[in-house]
């Protein structure tokens, strides 16, 4: 997938625009013992972060590079970007955002933090009302069992996620949520977050207007949630608030916390112009 990928046989999208969550299966030998070695990594490397909550998130890129390159064989894979591009028309082409992906070690945690977002209802993006352009996400579960089920409200898709299986999601679309208990005995959840942008070849400007927007939106919310995620001060406690107030307003409309955050900025202007004059 590293280059573009075209259906032979055009299949247009649903009117709303939204991507349908899309759910599939690594089943080349090849693909599940690459799977099975970034495991035996993982578990070595992060043995202690898999011991002990909160869940963990990594960038991929500050990974080591042999490692990348075994991700790339999943990520880029054919069968991920035919799980995508069944939805979209011939002419569009998927350009991977690698910068955004993530290893991420689950482990169920409502604490009121920022990380509680992931398991609440909720959508992974705020940027559903830009009219070009389809972001998607793809959830690869190196290892995990059924304990825990993921439920994508819009498409009305369920599935309690196992080792080698995939979903494809609607990152700005999809309302969904965890349904499950931690238990540190189960087997661990490890899995892949990857995200990839749908638009029409030859689109110009757009396309990298609407990543450079994507991006800058996800490294902001990143940064707050992981500050936040099982908070042990007053400021970490008060960030993990605005992180649950902000995707409960997203739930809502993506324009309510913009507008929520202007009506505040406003509002110390203003007191700050008060007490100066």
């Amino acid at each position: 997938m590293s280059e573009a990928l075209q259906l032979e046989k055009p299949v247009k999208t649903a009117p709303s625009r939204r991507f349908p969550t899309v759910i599939g299966r690594f089943d080349k030998p090849a693909d599940r013992a690459t799977i099975d070695t970034l495991v035996q990594w993982i578990e070595q490397r992060y043995h202690e972060d898999l011991q002990r909550r909160p869940s963990k998130h990594e960038y991929v890129r500050h990974l080591p590079d042999e490692v990348i390159a075994q991700i790339d064989t999943l990520r880029q894979s054919a069968v991920i970007g035919q799980a995508i591009l069944q939805h979209f028309d011939a002419n569009h082409v998927i350009t991977p955002m690698p910068h955004t992906d993530e290893l991420y070690l689950s482990h169920y945690n409502k604490d009121f933090g920022g990380a509680q977002g992931l398991y609440s209802k909720h959508y992974d993006g705020n940027l559903r009302f830009v009219p070009f352009g389809t972001v998607v996400r793809a959830l690869i579960y190196l290892q995990s069992d059924a304990t825990y089920k993921v439920v994508f409200g819009n498409s009305k898709v369920e599935r309690a996620f196992v080792s080698y299986e995939f979903g494809v999601l609607d990152f700005h679309r999809e309302l969904h949520w965890v349904e499950g208990e931690y238990n540190p005995d189960d087997k661990q959840r490890i899995l892949l977050k990857c995200n990839y942008l749908v638009a029409p070849r030859g689109s110009g400007l757009p396309a990298p207007a609407v990543m450079s927007a994507n991006t800058s939106v996800f490294y902001v919310v990143k940064a707050a949630m992981e500050y936040s995620k099982s908070p042990r001060n007053p400021l970490q406690r008060f960030v993990g608030f605005l992180c649950n107030l902000f995707r409960l307003l997203n739930n809502i409309h993506p324009l309510v916390p913009l507008f929520l955050i202007a009506a505040l900025l406003f509002a110390a202007v203003w007191g700050v112009l008060q007490l100066l004059a």
